[in-house]
């Protein structure tokens, strides 16, 4: 009774502490500055991209025939996570000055030719949306839910839009800059808090252009049309405006990642929580109450004088450490699976304490790759000891293949997709030299890592086994219908995926609708879930194989464990037809092929953590029980 009210007492403690962390307010690492400007100076505006969600296919600021900056144009190094994310950062014309108002004016005339003009009109129709940056704050589109009537800010602003078949571009920004003031000793400061644009559409001929390049315009002009074919003058303006904010520097982001369906994903969340526990404890129930009975009955028969037939799990305890066919594979896909479990388990907790956030533009993806290629050392040393268990012989084999097997399926996709995007003159697309500088982190760092965790790993002594191995190995008999293994996966998978369905809709939808994801409170939380969910399954269903006298559970518990990844997939599909305005070709090879890569990783992430709880399990039942 002391145990379980202290089980539920850190239950509830963790759900309290991930509640507020996923509650908190967006927030910055600790001993990073902000930058203070003073009145006059100078705010440079910067682009990063322009993104579709109909086309996947993110392109540079200067692929659209936009004005020019007066002096050369100057690109932003970047760090390797943005290389992947297609940002191309880069300075724009846009003048800004602190506290100081602009008028309408002319940023330069453009005469479109007709190529240009048809590039607009096809960027219209596939909606794009331009991505801007002020003091590393990205522009926000704000507009008011016709619900709720609440104001909501997107992130980016729209190229131009579609209107009874006419392709309307905007000419106009009107930009709105808040900035929060303080006052200090050396003289009054401010921070930008918010970057707001509001894109209008004006023609030339409705721009009254004036001396000093000003410009004004009705109230409401006539619209900038694109006919395709034709050569068109286009006019760019903006005008700026100063808004004083009471919102902390650190508090800036909170427009960008608050969202309008919080209490739907509170709620979907604790249901699919409570429902993963509730079934989980009747699972540990079940096979606690059935163990102690048949572990305590086994050693009562030891004991009796009669000699009486072994049944049951127990009998195949001669059996149970052979080791299976194929141990080579499986320790790769252990070695793997183990990389990216402490990959996945730092990410979250580090972005979870906010050292992540959206701030830190290509942090999460920088630091994922680094992390799993140093993680190379642990998978080396865990699948070595494992691979000795299994009285492998070949470790150099074993080594090579667990270090190349998931970035190989990894790098061999990406490759080959990649080769779509260059073809598409796509920002996506990962330029060859930063290809070749991960192939020389990965046989540098990762490849090297994980033969030395093998190295080590391989002269430790093997696992010991509670049971002897008999010589001949024990006839299988004819198993029940119900513990085939194709029907045993598919009823395996569908708690682990319970557990994480709803967190994955989010997270699909910051990947492929451009949002921002950032409930990594709600992500830990369902990650632990996941772990419990995905070891109770793999040991309840090989407990039942192992009373049906099959002892073959090695490859078993990692299939049944890893068969949520099959319900991801199916999920992946269900969200691509119902979620996603994706036609062309190229953006649903993309989204197909980049799926197959996580559900992959997930599949060797979900396949080890219950083959390892199995393990343990096995080792625990078996030598509780009195042997021969």
């Amino acid at each position: 009774m002391t145990r379980r009210y202290c089980v539920w007492a850190a239950w509830l403690a963790a759900c309290v502490v991930v509640s507020q962390l996923s509650r908190s307010r967006g927030f910055y690492i600790p001993g990073v500055a902000p930058t203070e400007y003073h009145q006059h100076e100078r705010l440079e505006i910067k682009a990063v991209k322009m993104t579709s969600v109909k086309t996947q296919l993110p392109y540079e600021y200067y692929t659209l025939p936009f004005c020019n900056p007066p002096d050369d144009i100057h690109y932003k190094s970047l760090n390797l996570g943005e290389v992947l994310r297609g940002d191309r950062i880069v300075n724009t014309p846009y003048v800004l000055h602190v506290l100081q108002e602009v008028s309408c004016t002319v940023l330069c005339e453009k005469e479109l030719s007709e190529k240009e003009t048809n590039l607009f009109i096809q960027r219209i129709r596939d909606g794009y949306t331009l991505h801007m940056l002020a003091d590393n704050l990205p522009a926000a589109t704000v507009y008011r839910n016709l619900k709720t009537g609440e104001l909501q800010y997107e992130d980016g602003f729209k190229i131009g839009f579609q209107r009874f078949k006419r392709h309307i571009l905007n000419t106009h920004l009107h930009l709105t800059i808040k900035y929060h003031h303080l006052a200090n000793p050396d003289g009054s400061v401010y921070r930008i808090v918010g970057f707001e644009v509001d894109p209008r559409s004006v023609a030339e001929e409705s721009l009254l252009q004036e001396e000093g390049g000003k410009c004004s315009s009705p109230a409401e002009p006539k619209l900038m049309e694109l006919v395709k074919g034709q050569k068109t003058k286009v006019v760019f303006s903006y005008t700026v405006h100063w808004i004083e904010s009471e919102i902390a520097w650190a508090s800036r982001w909170d427009i960008y990642l608050r969202m309008s369906d919080v209490q739907i994903h509170w709620f979907a969340i604790c249901n699919s929580v409570a429902i993963v526990l509730f079934l989980s404890g009747i699972l540990a129930l079940i096979i606690i109450r059935t163990l102690r009975r048949d572990i305590a009955r086994y050693n009562r028969d030891e004991e009796m004088d009669d000699a009486l037939e072994e049944t049951g799990w127990k009998l195949v305890h001669g059996d149970v450490f052979r080791p299976p066919a194929n141990p080579t594979l499986l320790v790769a896909c252990l070695g793997s699976g183990i990389q990216i479990f402490c990959m996945v388990v730092i990410i979250i907790v580090f972005a979870t304490f906010g050292m992540l956030s959206p701030a830190s533009r290509g942090a999460l993806m920088t630091a994922a790759i680094l992390l799993f290629m140093f993680m190379g050392a642990i998978a080396g040393y865990h699948a070595a000891r494992m691979y000795r268990t299994l009285k492998g012989s070949d470790w150099k084999l074993a080594a090579a293949l667990t270090a190349a097997l998931y970035p190989g399926v990894v790098f061999g996709v990406c490759f080959l997709l990649n080769f779509f995007i260059w073809g598409q003159h796509s920002s996506g697309a990962v330029p060859f030299t930063t290809m070749v500088a991960l192939l020389f982190m990965w046989s540098g760092i990762s490849f090297p890592l994980v033969f030395s965790g093998f190295y080590f790993g391989f002269r430790k002594q093997p696992y010991e086994h509670p049971v002897r191995t008999n010589q001949i190995p024990r006839q299988i008999p004819e198993q029940v219908w119900y513990l085939h293994p194709s029907l045993a996966s598919l009823i395996s998978g569908i708690l682990p995926f319970g557990a994480v369905f709803v967190e994955l809709f989010f997270i699909l939808t910051a990947i492929w609708e451009n949002q921002f994801y950032y409930l990594f409170g709600f992500l830990l939380l369902v990650f632990l879930i996941l772990i419990i969910a995905c070891s109770e399954v793999a040991i309840v269903m090989t407990y039942f194989q192992l009373c049906g006298e099959d002892y073959h559970w090695w490859w078993r518990s990692f299939l049944l464990s890893g068969s949520a990844s099959f319900y991801v997939l199916a999920y992946s599909i269900i969200y691509y037809y119902t979620k996603l305005e994706i036609e062309d070709f190229i953006p649903t090879l993309l989204y197909f092929g980049y799926t197959l890569v996580m559900v992959f990783g997930f599949w060797l992430l979900t396949g080890s953590i219950g083959f390892y709880a199995t393990y343990i399990f096995i080792c625990r039942i078996y030598g509780a029980v009195k042997q021969d």
